[in-house]
């Protein structure tokens, strides 16, 4: 199924030549693609790690050629006898469209009243440009955008779960790349990964997607690990998590107050976005501009979520009457009058390290197999990376910090105004 065709040379810095089919490529100069040329893979992580300038565009490409090496094993070790061609095709296509639907700055998104960028990338999968180029790759574009958006009905295809599996799980082709090309643009060794030796250790499952041999164990480790260091080093480092917060407190007020609509926020790239956000009519308005700038405010307290509350989130009216309170506790105590539009309250969202992968020999959970990593570790991970902070004006910051016991031990009478 994979032996011919693949003539289109794509260059990658991190993965050298990428091959696609000419039907296959030409999704790559389509409208929607191109959008993603034009969105920074990683938002506002720049600002702290100049390299990471990188794109959608070209984290999509990555992925489309690991499910495509990753298909190519699978297929060599029996699952051709329960996928098709028309279905390998449509994974690849999905593989290489998964992120159209994107929204530039996605981070400072999450929580917000927007539909979810899976259903969005459905939906642009099944417009007449795509719908007509997908067709001519031998794909089918529904099944291409069911497997994306799982949302989307499957009519008892097996077949189209087998592929939702592959591309969204333990070792996904997205994980995969990312990883890897996030530390490389990074310039931080936290994310590189084996990948012709894991992906070499797997075996087609038809109901779960994939199996792993227990050489592969470490391999599982590695990436369970990156992961955790990624998060903690580069993707929630203190000055990102200010600029994204930043963000979604604008974007998030502009969108309760009436002077931006969810339909504005579509289809655009971070040009696109900060350009909006300038002609919102709104105080918070100014945070765009001044993340756009680069003027980042500081954290002024950060302490841990306690344990038993990793995985709770908050509705937005609570983190308004979080923050009103702390401006009020702070404005009560120092004497310095602050007022709600001059902090933020980061609680990043619940996160999680998938171990739902199967061991291949025993067809045990890879929890059960000779690994260091159990159900706490990951609890662990997640109890360490959700770290609480309070961001603030710098001058603000600058007046309370002559103020800092006072304003240390306040906050941390947690009961006074954290309500989890």
């Amino acid at each position: 199924m994979l032996q011919s065709g693949f003539t289109e040379p794509f260059r990658d810095n991190i993965w050298g030549h990428i091959y696609m089919t000419p039907a296959i490529a030409a999704l790559c100069r389509s409208a929607s693609f191109n959008r993603l040329h034009h969105i920074r893979q990683l938002g506002p992580t720049y600002l702290v790690y100049p390299g990471a300038t990188h794109s959608r565009a070209a984290h999509s490409i990555g992925v489309y050629h690991i499910a495509k090496k990753m298909i190519y094993i699978l297929l060599e070790r029996g699952a051709d006898a329960f996928i098709s061609s028309e279905g390998l095709f449509s994974f690849l296509c999905a593989a290489l469209l998964h992120d159209i639907g994107h929204f530039p700055y996605t981070h400072s998104l999450k929580d917000l009243p927007l539909e979810e960028h899976e259903v969005l990338t459905g939906k642009l999968i099944l417009s007449e440009e795509l719908k007509f180029l997908i067709g001519h790759t031998g794909a089918d574009p529904y099944m291409t955008a069911a497997i994306v958006d799982h949302k989307l009905p499957i009519h008892g295809s097996e077949e189209i779960l087998f592929y939702r599996h592959l591309l969204s799980g333990v070792l996904d082709p997205d994980k995969l790349d990312y990883l890897n090309r996030d530390a490389h643009h990074c310039g931080v060794p936290y994310g590189n990964q084996d990948i012709d030796f894991t992906l070499s250790r797997l075996y087609p499952d038809k109901k779960q997607g994939l199996s792993i041999d227990t050489k592969g164990i470490a391999n599982i480790e590695a990436i369970l690990f990156s992961k955790y260091l990624m998060y903690r080093s580069v993707y929630w480092h203190r000055e990102v998590r200010s600029a994204t917060v930043m963000m979604k407190k604008c974007i998030r007020t502009s969108l309760a107050a009436g002077f931006l609509h969810p339909e504005d926020l579509y289809n655009l790239d971070d040009t696109g976005l900060f350009t909006r956000l300038a002609c919102v009519n709104h105080s918070s308005a100014q945070l765009a501009a001044l993340v756009q700038e680069g003027h980042i405010w500081p954290s002024i307290l950060e302490f841990p979520l306690e344990i038993d509350k990793i995985a709770q989130k908050l509705d937005w009216e609570t983190r308004d009457f979080m923050e009103q309170r702390v401006a009020e506790l702070l404005s009560s105590v120092t004497g310095i009058p602050v007022s709600v539009n001059q902090l933020i309250i980061d609680i990043p969202e619940p996160i999680s390290f998938e171990t739902n992968l199967a061991l291949h020999e025993s067809e045990k959970p890879f929890l059960t197999g000779p690994t260091v990593f159990s159900t706490n570790t990951m609890e662990n991970f997640a109890r360490v990376l959700r770290v609480i902070r309070i961001f603030t004006e710098p001058d603000v910051y600058k007046a309370l910090k002559n103020n800092l016991s006072k304003v240390t031990e306040v906050l941390r009478n947690t009961e006074t105004w954290l309500h989890l």
